[in-house]
C-alpha cells in the first residue's frame, strides 16, 4: 500500500499564533493533531493567561500564554525568493524570517518582491519591510524575526523625506516595544532616540515651538481609532476591525516611544499594546 501523507517538519511557534488549521503536537509526543478553534482565556485582571485549542477529535489543548509549543508543515512548501540571497544581506535576513511560516500567502507575497533586491530609498520597499515586520509580529508572535525584520530600517537616518520616514519610524517604535520586553532596556530606549531625532529636524525657533506644541496635543489626546474599531466590530466586518486594530497598534506603538503622554503612561501603554494584540489574534 502506497503512503500518500507529505513529508513534514516540525517548526516552533508561540502559544497565541496558534490558529485553526495548525497540525500540533501535543504533550508527550502524542501524534499531530489539527486543531479547529482556539480560544484565549484571561486572567482576573484581564492579561491572556491560557490559550484553548480544540481539536478535531473534539479534545482540548491548554497552552499557557508566552509559551511555545510544536506544530507541523509539509517540507513540500513553496520556497522563498526568486534568486539565492547571500548570508548577511537583508535578503538573506527576510528570506530567514518568512522560510519558518511558509503557510502564509501574505508573507510569501511580501517575501517574492523584497528578495529580489531591497531598495533602501524606496518607500514601497520600505513599507513592505515594515509590514513584514508587523505581520511576523501580530499574526504568528515571531518576536525574534520582527525585531531582525525591523533592524534592516532602524539604522536609516532621518532626510526629511517624511513620507519615507513613516516606514522606518514604525519600525523604529516596534523595535523599541520588542527590546523592552525582551528586558533590553538600553537597547529599547536607543530605538526611541532614534524615533525622536526627526522631532528637533525644525530649524527655525518658532516653527519648531509650533511643532513641539502640536505634538504635544497628539501625545496627549491621541487618535485610537475607537469609532472606527466599534463600528466594524458591530458590523461583524472582522477584516475591516482588524485592519483598524493594527492602526491602533501603531499609533501605541508610536506614544510608548515618546515615553507616554499626560494622560497615558508608558506602562499603559505596554497593557494596552497586549492587549491590542491580543484582541488582532483573537479575529
Amino acid at each position: 500500500m502506497t503512503d500518500n501523507r507529505k513529508p513534514t517538519r516540525v517548526r516552533r511557534v508561540g502559544a497565541e499564533a496558534v490558529t485553526a488549521g495548525h497540525h500540533i503536537l501535543g504533550p508527550a509526543g502524542a501524534d499531530p493533531a489539527e486543531v479547529v478553534e482556539t480560544v484565549i482565556e484571561t486572567d482576573d485582571f484581564g492579561t491572556p493567561a491560557v490559550v484553548v485549542a480544540t481539536l478535531e477529535s473534539g479534545d482540548t489543548l491548554r497552552i499557557a500564554a508566552g509559551s511555545q509549543v510544536q506544530i507541523t508543515v509539509d517540507d513540500d512548501a513553496p520556497a522563498v525568493g526568486a534568486i539565492p540571497a547571500q548570508d548577511g544581506t537583508p535578503e538573506a535576513v527576510i528570506a530567514h524570517a518568512v522560510s519558518v511560516h511558509p503557510e502564509s500567502a501574505r508573507l510569501q507575497g511580501l517575501a517574492d518582491r523584497l528578495t529580489k533586491g531591497v531598495n533602501f530609498k524606496s518607500g514601497s520597499n520600505l513599507q513592505d519591510v515594515h509590514d513584514l515586520a508587523v505581520i511576523l509580529l501580530v499574526d504568528f508572535a515571531d518576536a525574534a524575526n520582527a525585531l531582525r525584520v525591523c533592524d534592516l530600517l532602524t539604522p536609516l537616518p532621518f532626510d526629511g523625506n517624511f513620507g519615507r520616514w513613516k516606514w522606518i519610524e514604525g519600525a523604529l517604535a516596534l523595535a523599541s516595544y520588542l527590546a523592552n520586553d525582551n528586558g533590553d532596556v538600553a537597547r529599547s530606549e536607543a530605538y526611541s532616540a532614534s524615533l525622536r531625532t526627526a522631532d528637533d529636524a525644525e530649524t527655525d525657533p518658532l516653527k519648531a515651538k509650533l511643532a513641539a506644541a502640536v505634538r504635544q496635543r497628539q501625545l496627549n489626546a491621541p487618535n485610537l481609532y475607537d469609532p472606527e474599531i466599534s463600528r466594524t466590530a458591530a458590523a461583524g466586518d472582522a477584516a475591516a476591525e482588524r485592519a483598524w486594530r493594527v492602526v491602533r497598534l501603531s499609533s501605541l506603538l508610536y506614544l510608548r516611544s515618546h515615553g507616554g503622554s499626560e494622560t497615558l503612561t508608558p506602562d499603559e501603554l505596554t497593557r494596552r499594546i497586549h492587549n491590542e494584540l491580543v484582541a488582532i489574534r483573537a479575529l
